[in-house]
Parts: structure tokens; C-alpha cells; sequence
């Protein structure tokens, strides 16, 4: 019987192997534009655009450096890239990756740590720094709900607790389009990869 295909091409022109990826068939530029084209709480948000998972992933950057504002360029990095398996396996909301079990986090795993080894990143982040880059999407998850996603910040805080007002301070939710913010997430990329 006839395996079927774990894999996909990408417009880079690589053929990136779900199942067994390996580093040097990542390249940020099909990151960043799988990125731009996923959109967050699957499409259900206010605005012109969806609310891509690279807009979001820029968010995410940006609170975690107010979280931990002496962390070094790789673990900013790492925040930018915590939701990068997502340019191949979509962005599933939290009740449909509980539904599907726990392949979904295998897969995830397996996509997060050659991402991490193609741009110079340990394949597993500290615990300790895994946790505060999820406090950051926690604290972006909020604003993103209160702000686009139609909860009000009662709902909104029961499901991802209430962000210190300093924190969010300044930020806005912006929904611009996927050529925009597929351009800013490489450019914060390669930024952040020649802080190395």
C-alpha cells in the first residue's frame, strides 16, 4: 500500500518533510509568508484583513522584550518564532487542538525544533524562557480578543488572565495586509539574527 505524502513544497522551492524536517529545508521567507496568510482565531475578527499569526508573532516579540527587557537577541528570537510550525500546519484554535490530541503537539514539536537549529537556536528553549514567551501570547491573546475577537474582557480574562496595564501600554492591534507584514517579520527576523 501506497504511503501517502507528509510532504510539502514550499515557494522556496524546498520540500519540507512533516513527518522528519530537518533545518536546511526551513528558509524564513516561506515562514513569513505562510505567516502572513494564517489568520488567528480563524478568521473571526473585526477588520479589513485577518489578523495574521505574523502580525501576531511581531506582537508577541514586542511583550516579551517588555517582559524580560535584558533577554538576549536568541530568546527574542525564539518569541518571534513560537508560532512559526504554523506556515505548514495552520493555526489551530485551543478546542480543536485538544479534539485532535496529542499528535498535533508531536508534530508541532518535531517542526519547532528544526526551526529553531536553522537559525541558530537551541532545538529545545529553558523551561524558564519557554514560560515568559508564553506569557507574552497570553498577554497578546487579551489584547487580541478584547480588541478584535468580540470577548468582552470578563470572558477574555477568565480565559487568558488580565495583563498588567504597563504591559499592553501603547500597543494597538493592527490588521494590515499580508504583503506588509510578511516583509516586517523577515525584516525583524534578519534583525534579530544579526543581534546573534
Amino acid at each position: 500500500m501506497k504511503q501517502p505524502r507528509a510532504w510539502q513544497r514550499m515557494l522556496s522551492g524546498r520540500r519540507l518533510d512533516l513527518l522528519d524536517p530537518t533545518p536546511m529545508d526551513i528558509e524564513i521567507e516561506d515562514i513569513a509568508h505562510g505567516l502572513a496568510f494564517v489568520a488567528r482565531w480563524n478568521g473571526q475578527t473585526r477588520g479589513d484583513y485577518a489578523y495574521s499569526v505574523a502580525e501576531h508573532s511581531l506582537l508577541v516579540e514586542t511583550l516579551f522584550a517588555r517582559l524580560e527587557p535584558a533577554a538576549p537577541a536568541k530568546w527574542r528570537l525564539a518569541a518571534l518564532l513560537h508560532d512559526a510550525p504554523e506556515y505548514v500546519i495552520g493555526d489551530m484554535i485551543s478546542p480543536v487542538k485538544a479534539a485532535v490530541g496529542p499528535g498535533y503537539g508531536a508534530l508541532d514539536d518535531r517542526l519547532m525544533a528544526a526551526i529553531h537549529l536553522r537559525f541558530g537556536l537551541p532545538a529545545q528553549i529553558p523551561k524558564t524562557v519557554k514560560s515568559r514567551i508564553k506569557k507574552a501570547d497570553r498577554i497578546s491573546a487579551w489584547m487580541e480578543a478584547t480588541r478584535i475577537a468580540g470577548f468582552s474582557e470578563t470572558e477574555s480574562t477568565r480565559f487568558f488572565g488580565r495583563p498588567d496595564p504597563a504591559m499592553i501600554a501603547g500597543l494597538e492591534i493592527v490588521l494590515r495586509a499580508p504583503v506588509i507584514v510578511r516583509a516586517e517579520f523577515t525584516a525583524r527576523h534578519d534583525a534579530l539574527l544579526s543581534a546573534l
